[in-house]
């Protein structure tokens, strides 16, 4: 059995006013000693872990903004990993970008690194929305991201897209879905905005203003509309919907990120990384200072952890086997069949999938299968609604 890295980058240009991951605005003078510290995580987790030569199938940069590291900063992570784990020969290798911030000297390193996917956080193709949000890219500068990585090489793309944005409408977010098919990416993924008051524009949605641009976030009825309208759309267009949030092309889903969803192990490196290693789930602080400190003393900035017992890995199965399409195997359980008279849940050929009104209410079907507080946020590499951009 492989296993995935996921290496956290939390810097970012700017900060979306949705946002409320563990990211922030640096100075670029930062991102050097985090580069240090995160090669040197590499190589006291290959250790700590009894890693040392395992071989890693799949490699994921979320952020924050990977592509704002410098082209030695990024080589130093990437000589360490090489040095303390085999690669597979076809592992997949993925980078989160925004468009805008990828110099041609940063993809030429990604691409002979072996990088051959790409996640744009795109968001949407009209720029009012973007600016809206604090996105600091243009339709046009999206579209000739997606030229450059092509023409280096890496075809294998993603873009974000997020419903629910402010100054949205139906006509913008079909505009949005048409010109995301048009580029011929292989992959979609579609998140439905959830403002919480950790943003600043939720916390506007409480107080009120126009700063944020709080008045013109859609309502729920709209936002859920418009996760149907995406799901028809690409599904109709060949890019299939393949987990509650993500689409793709045949063969083009996200290994990576499958890993989360089938419980096998990834080892979670950087700011706010989380892993899953030997039946253990374990963390990172979510503040650079908390981060680098330990590892400055030759320290792992981790938390104790948890081994997960049986009971929890069978609820672990239920509410992330259930995010994907095809569901989980049919067992018999009084949940199920409450969910099924509540319109949530399905069971077809022996599976036991999520209906439509299911997706749209996920997070309360996951609910059901959890009898306590969970400790350990699963897969947080990835929120099911919100993107990090």
């Amino acid at each position: 059995m492989g296993l995935g890295v996921y290496l956290a980058v939390p810097f970012c240009r700017s900060k979306c006013s949705y946002c409320n991951f563990a990211s922030q605005v640096f100075a670029p003078a930062r991102y050097q000693e985090y580069c240090d510290l995160l090669a040197r995580e590499v190589a006291l987790a290959a250790t700590s872990d009894n890693l040392s030569g395992a071989v890693i199938d799949t490699i994921y940069w979320g952020g924050g903004t990977p592509s704002l590291l410098s082209v030695p900063g990024w080589q130093l992570v990437v000589t360490s990993l090489k040095q303390h784990f085999s690669f597979e020969a076809a592992a997949e290798h993925t980078v989160e970008a925004a468009p805008g911030s990828m110099s041609d000297e940063i993809i030429a390193a990604w691409v002979a690194a072996g990088v051959n996917r790409v996640s744009l956080g795109v968001q949407s193709f009209n720029d009012v929305e973007a600016r809206s949000v604090g996105r600091l890219h243009t339709r046009a500068t999206i579209l000739a991201d997606i030229a450059r990585l092509r023409a280096a090489g890496i075809s294998n793309l993603n873009l974000d897209l997020i419903a629910g944005l402010p100054h949205q409408t139906e006509a913008s977010w079909r505009y949005s879905l048409e010109v995301a098919l048009s580029t011929g990416a292989p992959h979609i993924s579609v998140y439905m905005l959830e403002v919480d008051t950790d943003s600043r524009l939720g916390t506007e949605l409480l107080a009120g203003g126009v700063r944020y641009h709080a008045h013109a976030v859609p309502d729920d009825d709209f936002i859920a509309d418009a996760y149907e309208l995406a799901r028809e759309t690409l599904n109709t267009a060949g890019c299939a919907q393949y987990e509650i949030s993500n689409f793709a092309h045949p063969g083009f889903e996200s290994r990576h990120n499958l890993r989360y969803w089938t419980r096998l192990p990834y080892l979670g490196l950087g700011v706010d990384a989380h892993s899953f290693v030997n039946q253990r789930r374990f963390a990172n602080p979510d503040t650079l200072d908390a981060y680098q400190a330990p590892l400055r003393d030759g320290r792992l900035p981790r938390d104790a952890g948890h081994i997960v017992t049986d009971e929890e890995a069978a609820e672990e199965a239920w509410f992330l086997g259930l995010r994907l399409n095809r569901g989980v195997a049919y067992r018999a359980d009084p949940r199920v069949e409450q969910l099924r008279t509540d319109g949530l849940l399905a069971i077809e050929n022996d599976r036991i999938l999520l209906t439509p009104r299911g997706r749209l209410l996920s997070n309360q079907v996951f609910a059901a299968f959890i009898t306590r507080e969970p400790r350990r946020r699963i897969g947080a590499q990835g929120s099911p609604f919100r993107r990090r951009a």
